[in-house]
């Protein structure tokens, strides 16, 4: 009896037979799982992705948002699901790189269990103070800081974030000792230090960004590679002695053991959206950066993530942060 269409296109032997009689891919929709709340920047930036994928794999491209666990449970429900390319994660810091050093019991690993795809996005974080405050550099900062060790707070998004992570890497490169408060988002820190509770915070630019233009803040620096275009009066963190870079990212992957000719058709739809004018142009309104094409592809986006991992642990190694 012949076996269902279903079976025999998640069957690995399906790889063994003529290119001819094999089944298109993707032969149904393709399915974005967002593992954070709709509206959020993760959300947007798979909304974004999402509609010029459909038009390049001919198939609709669907976002289903399922958060909790600081995103691991979307990431675990990835994980689990048929590697088969119809299922993707946008994952992020969190489920993918920072995770592994904060929780204990991961349901799922990491470096295993995904396979990438590509990188869509990169949004640096940056350092700001009140728009009155004495510090008007990096320089301003890290001179009180040795003067007063320990005794200057910085607020961040929160424990374990990209924010978080990119203080201690300040501290451990300036070698000075900053206190890290950490709240819940840059929704919260950022209006503590325009109320003068803190003087400094470490944000996402898109936090930043409206409080910067308003005269409410002052942003000291950037950590991307150079100079963004929404701001290109702000000096980065490399031009200001710290040879630093961090912030937000997003990239699609799919559950391992996904066939490399579906990735490879996936990720090929992910560099058609991302040439697109249209995307570009509303990226660097959100303050993103272009992603660099090596990072686009999966083998260099797999690269990028191991890098990433191993620069989150040994910094969480540093600061001594251990997973709960």
């Amino acid at each position: 009896m012949r076996a269902p269409r279903r079976a025999l296109l998640a069957a690995p032997a399906l790889l063994l037979l003529p290119r001819g009689a094999r089944a298109a891919f993707p032969d149904r929709p393709v399915r974005i799982v967002v593992p954070f709340a709709a509206g959020t920047s993760s959300d947007l930036q798979a909304r974004m992705i999402g509609e010029r994928m459909a038009t390049a794999l001919g198939q609709p491209v669907i976002v289903e948002n399922r958060a909790g666990g600081g995103g691991t449970v979307g990431a675990d429900a990835v994980a689990k699901a048929a590697p088969d390319g119809h299922t993707l994660l946008l994952g992020s810091n969190g489920p993918l790189t920072n995770a592994p050093v904060l929780q204990a019991r991961l349901s799922y690993d990491p470096a295993k269990d995904f396979s990438a795809i590509a990188m869509i996005s990169r949004s640096p974080v940056t350092l700001a103070v009140r728009a009155d405050s004495p510090y008007r550099s990096v320089a301003d900062v890290l001179a009180a800081a040795r003067a007063r060790p320990g005794t200057l707070a910085i607020g961040s998004s929160g424990q374990g974030s990209a924010t978080h992570f990119l203080i201690e890497q300040v501290m451990a490169t300036a070698n000075v000792r900053l206190t890290h408060v950490p709240y819940r988002g840059s929704s919260m820190s950022v209006p503590d230090v325009i109320a003068g509770n803190i003087p400094l915070v470490m944000a996402e630019i898109s936090t930043v960004l409206p409080t910067w233009r308003g005269g409410q803040l002052r942003i000291l620096a950037m950590a991307s590679a150079g100079r963004m275009p929404i701001a290109p009066e702000v000096p980065t963190l490399i031009e200001s002695g710290l040879d630093l870079t961090g912030g937000s990212w997003a990239g699609l992957v799919s559950a391992a053991g996904t066939p490399a000719p579906v990735v490879a058709t996936l990720a090929a739809a992910v560099r058609r959206g991302l040439a697109d004018p249209a995307y570009r142009a509303r990226q660097a309104e959100l303050g993103a950066e272009i992603v660099a094409e090596r990072e686009q592809a999966p083998d260099g986006f797999a690269a990028w993530l191991e890098r990433e991992r191993a620069a989150i642990r040994a910094t969480a190694d540093r600061a001594g942060i251990r997973p709960e």
